[in-house]
């Protein structure tokens, strides 16, 4: 796990220093060593930079940036199956000198090109500069583990693993982007490809970018597509032939997250994703795998049952409860470690059990991903539900108007929430039916477009992002389950994840995001995730394979802390001091009269969705840290 970052600078100015400058922003992702190349061509100056948290190869030969023949790279990550890639590129002639995964992906890159990519097994960005094609190339893993940046004006490309180093080139300017902050207010984060800055970007999961520094073109491919699964025809196999089959993918999942030259930890909650992860690995362990879990004092507290599973599986476990003044303080940590406006305040407990676990460990397992591939959030038996509902009224939606249907809907749903963003849901099945699905799932995932039209100042209500032509599925659930996928876990969970285990300088590692899990998961049927009554079905029978059902079997609750009745108490000397007119002027973000009102029916207890309260102070934090 590491940082990177690096410039092509057509106009020659961006020096050693500079690039020394900016890797030095990301020492927390990687504190063991910190190099910086400048590699001058005819065209332009390429500078690159590497902050190294020592995982593999703990040789300073294994430092970064690495060079092989006239292939240059800066790597984030780990490939997980190097060793067997290597075994085939020595039968290819190849000679190595490390025990690195780096050096694997430039003899790679050296001999298939961008392919190389499809045998990795692992989270990855890296930067490859070919000094013979005159390219540079940016590449992102599937699922979007690791985090990749970029900014181009035309005149100065610069790419880094978060946007702290890239405002540290002295020729990069802030200009806010509108679009990404109705986005953000949208969504709780801003999806790929968009950032909070204009010209930035994020690259997207499973795409490379290359930009030939002759013409200075970028040509943008996606090499990887989790819907292309999702589209594929059922396999047609028994439901015990897909148990097996999952789980003995799952268990080779697992075991590859365990290679390191540091030790390896395991973040286990309580929940069925990560006693998978803990149970199995522990099962086929000759020693004890150290487990960490936080609880605290308030909110859902999720420790007891973390230590009745690592007590039954027999882990080396350690829990700690949280003062809720240990965590009041990281919310003054948030902006400068999330670098954009983030709302998604289970990053303090992450980061907290980070701390914890960083003490005993370098690496970590974080079992993230099961909701998405096995249907276990509580919003799939809804949407299951609405979308049964709307199916018998669908016929009537060209005969009545999205007002009447709207009314109507407040017989057919019991919670209004869902009632008030029908109407834009008739609209789409209207106009494009085939995207009827998705529009509803991003409906019931999105904030109302009344709401953020009236809070922003000069923006416009951001289109869908996340529509998908839902024709090419042959399940309502399997469309919730691919968009969840790319937005929510790819721009929200996986940042999270990211940015808490690196503010604590340790590598966190998703063994559920083995793209190969995705790959047999999405061509499962439905009815082996989710049977009408039962979510995560399989990997929940996996699970009672390992620990008993009694134990387990307790309703889903979450990460989650009493932020809100925080705010209202100890933490409200921030909304007196982030929502002060004289700071949402400085902002020039949003609509002050409506705000404030906003605000005093949180304060109140009469605000219908508290989320917006914190989605804008988190707002305003990042403005005041990163744009004041």
């Amino acid at each position: 796990m590491c940082g990177i970052s690096g410039v092509v600078d057509f106009d020659k100015k961006t020096s050693k220093d500079v690039l020394d400058r900016m890797i030095q922003t990301l020492h927390h992702r990687g504190p063991d060593n910190h190099n910086s190349i400048v590699i001058k061509a005819d065209e332009c100056v390429i500078g690159m930079s590497h902050a190294r948290l020592s995982i593999i190869d703990l040789s300073e030969g294994a430092n970064q940036p690495m060079t092989f023949k006239n292939y240059h790279i800066v790597f984030n990550g780990e490939i997980y199956n190097f060793r067997e890639i290597r075994e085939e590129l020595l039968k290819l002639g190849h000679i190595f000198n490390l025990d690195s995964d780096t050096e694997v992906i430039l003899h790679s890159f050296a001999e298939w090109g961008v392919k190389c990519v499809d045998r990795f097994i692992g989270m990855f960005a890296f930067v490859i500069y070919d000094n013979i094609s005159k390219k540079v190339f940016l590449v992102r893993d599937r699922a979007g583990v690791k985090p990749l940046y970029y900014y181009f004006n035309g005149k100065l490309f610069i790419f880094a693993s978060e946007l702290k180093a890239i405002c540290e080139h002295p020729a990069f300017k802030k200009q806010i982007d509108k679009e990404a902050v109705s986005l953000y207010f949208k969504y709780g984060a801003i999806p790929a490809p968009y950032s909070i800055y204009k010209d930035t970007y994020k690259l997207k999961p499973g795409c490379l970018i290359s930009l030939n520094i002759t013409n200075k073109s970028i040509l943008e491919q996606e090499y990887w597509s989790a819907q292309s699964f999702y589209e594929a025809p059922k396999l047609k196999l028994s439901y015990g032939e897909a148990k097996e089959e999952l789980h003995t993918l799952l268990k080779s999942a697992f075991n590859y997250r365990m290679v390191a030259d540091v030790p390896v930890g395991i973040f286990l909650s309580g929940g069925y994703d990560s006693t998978a992860v803990a149970a199995i690995l522990q099962k086929n362990s000759s020693k004890k795998l150290k487990t960490f879990t936080i609880g605290f004092e308030e909110g859902n507290n999720e420790a007891p049952f973390a230590k009745e599973i690592a007590n039954y599986i027999g882990t080396d476990h350690t829990e700690f409860i949280c003062t809720s003044k240990e965590a009041k303080e990281l919310v003054s940590e948030l902006s400068f470690y999330y670098d954009e406006p983030f709302s998604d305040s289970s990053a303090i407990p992450t980061m907290l059990v980070s701390k914890l676990a960083s003490q005993q460990v370098t690496v970590v397992l974080s079992a993230d991903a099961g909701d998405e591939q096995f249907c276990g959030y509580n919003s799939y038996p809804l949407l299951d539900s609405y979308i049964s509902k709307i199916l018998k009224f669908k016929p009537f939606i060209n005969r009545f108007s999205g007002a009447i249907l709207k009314t109507a809907s407040r017989f057919l749903f019991k919670k209004d929430t869902v009632s008030h963003k029908l109407d834009s849901v008739v609209e789409m099945s209207k106009k494009r039916s085939k995207y009827w699905t998705s529009m509803l799932h991003e409906g019931m995932q999105s904030a109302p477009k009344n709401v953020v039209k009236k809070l922003l100042k000069n923006s416009q209500y951001p289109n869908a992002k996340m529509l998908t032509d839902d024709s090419g599925f042959s399940d309502p659930l399997s469309v919730a389950n691919l968009l969840d996928y790319k937005n929510y876990l790819s721009n929200d969970i996986l940042v999270k994840v990211d940015r808490a285990t690196m503010s604590a300088s340790i590598e966190g590692r998703e063994p559920l995001l083995d793209h190969r899990i995705l790959e047999f998961a999405a061509r499962l049927p439905m009815t082996y995730k989710y049977d009408g009554s039962v979510s995560k079905k399989i990997l929940k029978d996996i699970v009672y394979d390992y620990v008993p059902k009694d134990i387990m079997d307790r309703p889903k609750t979450g990460f989650t802390l009493p932020i809100y009745s925080w705010l209202r108490g100890d933490l409200s000397y921030l909304l007196d001091d982030y929502f002060s007119t004289e700071a949402l002027e400085k902002s020039a973000t949003f609509n002050i009269d409506y705000t404030l009102e906003l605000l005093s029916l949180f304060k109140n207890n009469k605000l219908r969705d508290d989320s917006l309260i914190w989605k804008i102070l988190q707002f305003q934090m990042w403005h005041r840290y990163w744009m004041d």
